[in-house]
């Protein structure tokens, strides 16, 4: 069992950063790739970034390539998403995933995932 607890959104400007954290409880939490997906109002939730626990290879949606930024802290079960330069179109509401194997793009993939943050960017 994997528990996860997002934090770090909210109400930002355009242009600025935020940080969110994934807080994830369970022993093999060092051992899982983790994924940020996002899910804004009447879309599907599609892919972010993910990142390996095999050697920290990471990966990005095409769409935050350069400004989103995904690390982990495995002595701290907790995985991070640095936004920076946010836009109007960032906003949507951001979740954490946890899967066995090696890191996927597709959410299907996931089979734990927390409650969500919401990120507003306004222009």
């Amino acid at each position: 069992q994997v528990q996860l607890v997002e934090s770090g959104g909210g109400l930002v400007q355009a242009g600025g950063s935020l940080r969110l954290s994934c807080a994830a409880s369970g022993r093999t939490f060092s051992v899982r790739p983790m994924g940020w997906f996002r899910q804004a109002p009447g879309k599907e939730r599609e892919f972010v970034a993910a990142i390996s626990w095999r050697d920290g290879s990471t990966y990005y949606a095409d769409s935050v390539k350069g400004r989103f930024t995904i690390s982990r802290d495995n002595t701290k079960n907790t995985i991070y998403l640095q936004i920076n330069s946010l836009k109007p179109e960032d906003t949507a509401v951001y979740y954490c995933a946890s899967r066995p194997g090696d890191p996927a793009r597709t959410q299907y993939a996931y089979d734990y995932w927390g409650q969500g943050t919401q990120v507003t960017v306004s222009s």
